[in-house]
């Protein structure tokens, strides 16, 4: 893999970043999950082909300014979903509360 290769893996990743950050902030979670599992796959690809080289000092630079943007909006992503997953974790453990006691005092049965 060449430095332009490379670096147009890492623009296909912040585009794929922007656009999850775009559905977090609109609470379209099912295009987050798609576009986390298509984030997920070219990282991958990034893992398997990138082999440590010398960059050109534009192309380090240029990919420096990538990552940075990448892990900011992964940050701003976390500090989106994060509150309304431990929201989601609540209802949830409320929900299996209120059925174990319906199951443990038979709530609906009749006596």
């Amino acid at each position: 893999m060449n430095s332009l290769e490379l670096i147009s893996l890492y623009e296909n990743v912040a585009t794929i970043t922007s656009n999850m950050l775009e559905a977090a902030r609109s609470g379209n979670w099912e295009l987050l999950e798609q576009l986390e599992n298509d984030c997920s796959s070219r990282v991958q690809t990034i893992r398997e082909s990138e082999i440590p080289f010398d960059l050109p000092a534009e192309m380090r630079d240029k990919k420096v300014r990538i990552i940075k943007k990448i892990l900011a909006d992964d940050k701003e992503i976390r500090d989106i979903t994060e509150p309304w997953m431990a929201e989601l974790s609540d209802l949830m453990k409320s929900s299996s509360t209120n059925r174990k006691l319906s199951n443990a005092y038979g709530a609906g049965n009749t006596a």
